[in-house]
Parts: C-alpha cells; structure tokens; sequence
C-alpha cells in the first residue's frame, strides 16, 4: 500500500494515532495529546497558523471524549479551512488496552489500516485545499538548519527558539521537528536564512 502524500496538516488526537496514521500518510501529523492542547497557546497558535497556511485535516475517535475534542478545535479554527474525517463506529479494544473506553468503540489507532486509507483517500484531501499547495518549495533539510546555525550548534537551540518565537511556533521545537514546521509554512532555504539574517 503506497502511501497519500499530503500538503496539508493532519490533526489526531494521541501518539498511537499518529503511529498508525502515519502507515497510511506521507506528510505532517500533529497530536492535541488529548484535552492538552486547550491547555497550550504555543500549540493552539501553531495549529491556527498551519491552517490558514496550509489547511488542517481533524480526525479523532468516534466516542464521546473523541467528539467533544473535534468540536473545541472546530470552535477555534476557521470552518473553510479544515476538513472532517470521520471513522466508523465499530465496537471494539484497542490491543494495548486492557479494556474498552468507556463507550467501547475502536479509535482512530484500533481500526483496519485499509479502512483508515480508504476514508483518507476518497476525501481527496489536496484537492480541497487546492490553493493552498507549496508552490515550487525544495524541501528543507536538516544539515541546512545546521549551515543556519539552528542545529548541532551551541546557541542553536536559542536560535531555533527565537525563529519559531518570530512565526508563532513551539518555541521549543527540535531541528527534526522545526524542519517539518518550515515545510508546512510553505518556506524554503533561501526564506528562512533571510528570517535568521533579519532577526538571529
């Protein structure tokens, strides 16, 4: 099974939905790590950015607890800039769990790969955020941010902070994770070593 490449920004709600989910995309995944993200303005902010950047795709588990998060972070984001997924409800247990949840219905990380693709794939989801593509942006790499002075160095990590500070980004990211981050901003090499003339 090939994966979907996607431009847009993927938001589930726990590690091992990211886990699974990335068997079936090639492209960014962001976690709420449950009710926390209500709880974290760096990450509220850095969402709200990805949105209206690159548009942002919410799939979260069908129970209660699942519904409640999709409906906060609906409250919070424009609605023309996300797209809803929505998995099945199939009654069932997670294998690392020992029980149910509480409405005993399998999460976004317990159903079938297959199913998890097919949902993804008949949402054509770049074609809904059509105009917000990168257009003509080689990726970024790590050993650019390291030529930047943003990784591997000894003031890099106060570099990094100060940039992510500047495009309302974690400020704690690591250099794996800000160069995800850059991508999905749409910039490339030559953007952010002007940013890090201009301000580092």
């Amino acid at each position: 099974m090939e994966k979907i490449k996607l431009s847009c920004a993927v938001l589930c709600e726990g590690k091992y939905d990211k886990i699974k989910l990335s068997s079936v995309i090639d492209g960014m995944i962001i976690t709420t790590d449950g009710f926390s993200v209500f709880n974290d303005s760096e990450k509220r902010a850095m969402i709200k950015k990805l949105c209206e950047l690159r548009g942002v795709v919410i799939i979260t588990d069908s129970d209660r607890a699942g519904v409640f998060i999709r409906q906060k972070l609906k409250g919070m984001l424009p609605k023309d800039r996300v797209k809803h997924l929505f998995i099945p409800e199939i009654a069932g247990k997670e294998k690392r769990k020992q029980k149910p949840s509480k409405d005993g219905l399998l999460g976004v990380e317990g159903i079938s790969t297959q199913t998890l693709y097919d949902i993804i794939k008949r949402a054509d989801l770049d074609s809904f955020f059509e105009d917000n593509k990168a257009q003509n942006v080689l990726p970024l790499t790590k050993a650019q941010l390291y030529s930047l002075g943003l990784s591997g160095g000894e003031k890099s990590a106060l570099k990094r902070e100060k940039l992510c500070r500047k495009l309302q980004l974690p400020h704690r990211l690591t250099s794996n994770a800000l160069v995800c981050a850059l991508e999905m901003l749409g910039l490339d090499f030559e953007k952010v070593k002007e940013l890090c003339e201009d301000e580092l």
